[in-house]
């Protein structure tokens, strides 16, 4: 008895690994932006052939579907904007997806010290306003602790930390 449909468990077909590798990649991209890096290595788990990955990788490369400076510009900005993350903890994840140090080091270097100190001192007021009523050590543990946790330098953290919750504190004395 033949059948032209394949049982629904069979596996499927090899098919050429260039047009296997094209597949994968697009719809790794269409799921969000990736590195060149993290592209080869979702390739390389599903088994397609290094030379094929490489010429599709080139190829994307090319027409500007695989562009790490583009995202690590983008993934810097937006994580220092958005999350509160410093330079140093930016170039982290970064380096995390692959991208290459020149890349990294070009894209946190849109984060100036300024933008960062400005930053830190967002997030420990924000803070700040959910610690009242906890004693003054513990809100200052918490508070560098948050920092820490983002990537500020310590140096950075206890200055920002001092400053703002001094402020308050001339705040709620005149205010009372």
């Amino acid at each position: 008895m033949s059948t032209d449909v394949p049982p629904e468990d069979a596996p499927d077909p090899p098919g050429d690994p260039e047009s296997v590798a094209r597949t994968i990649c697009l719809n790794a991209l269409t799921q969000r932006a990736r590195s060149r890096a993290e592209l080869a290595d979702t390739l390389r788990r599903k088994g397609v052939p290094d030379d094929a990955a490489r010429a599709v990788l080139d190829r994307f490369t090319e027409v500007g579907l695989i562009d790490d400076g583009a995202l690590a510009a983008t993934f810097a900005q937006a994580a220092h904007r958005e999350r509160g993350l410093s330079g140093r903890a930016v170039a982290t994840k970064l380096r995390q997806r692959g991208i290459d140090e020149p890349t990294v080091q070009a894209a946190v270097g849109g984060i100036g010290s300024d933008s960062e100190r400005e930053m830190a001192r967002a997030l420990v007021q924000r803070k700040l306003s959910t610690l009242r009523g906890v004693d003054p050590h513990t809100q200052a543990r918490r508070l560098v602790s948050l920092l820490a946790r983002r990537g500020y330098a310590p140096g950075l953290a206890y200055q920002v930390v001092r400053d703002v919750v001094a402020v308050a504190e001339l705040d709620t004395a005149i205010d009372p």
